[in-house]
């Protein structure tokens, strides 16, 4: 009903009606548990990723094919685990089912994540939108207001 619909987007809005403010960029990274790692060994190159199990999404989408061109050897490796959530592929690395992407400063709050392969690094431009209607209404432009400065800490993390 664009009551208070504001959102975090991973790319800059193209709609001409909607307000958005950069707020920096999430980076991500290759993790694993650190059990996966002591039984299957650190990667340390890209190349290592072959004899290791990916964490991945099932679907391809024009974002996915982005970071495949960042990282080659990850098109090559084997996914044992697909999932199009990224919570449930945040769920399988912690589970220890293989290597997987995170966010940078998310990983950085859970000892157990291991970084590897530390070439292998994405960016994504952070913002946060709403409808240009909404920058009128006070609750709208104070939630608005605090997302963008919590994910602007987030982002700087």
């Amino acid at each position: 009903h664009r009551d208070a619909d504001i959102a975090v987007r991973m790319a800059p809005p193209t709609q001409g009606a909607l307000v958005a403010r950069r707020v920096g960029i999430v980076r991500l990274g290759l993790y694993g548990h650190r059990r996966y790692l002591a039984a299957r060994g650190l990667p340390e190159r890209p190349a290592d990723l072959d004899r290791h199990s990916v964490i991945g999404f099932d679907a391809e989408t024009p974002f996915l094919r982005g970071m495949m061109r960042q990282a080659p050897a990850l098109a090559a490796a084997r996914f044992a685990w697909r999932s199009d959530s990224t919570l449930a592929q945040l769920a399988a690395v912690r589970a220890g089912f293989g290597l997987g992407a995170c966010h940078t400063a998310l990983a950085a709050r859970d000892p157990d994540l291991i970084r590897v392969v530390p070439e292998i690094v994405w960016e994504l431009p952070t913002f946060v939108a709403m409808h240009e209607d909404l920058r009128s209404l006070r609750r709208c432009r104070a939630t608005f207001d605090a997302l963008a400065e919590g994910m602007a800490a987030y982002c700087a993390e």
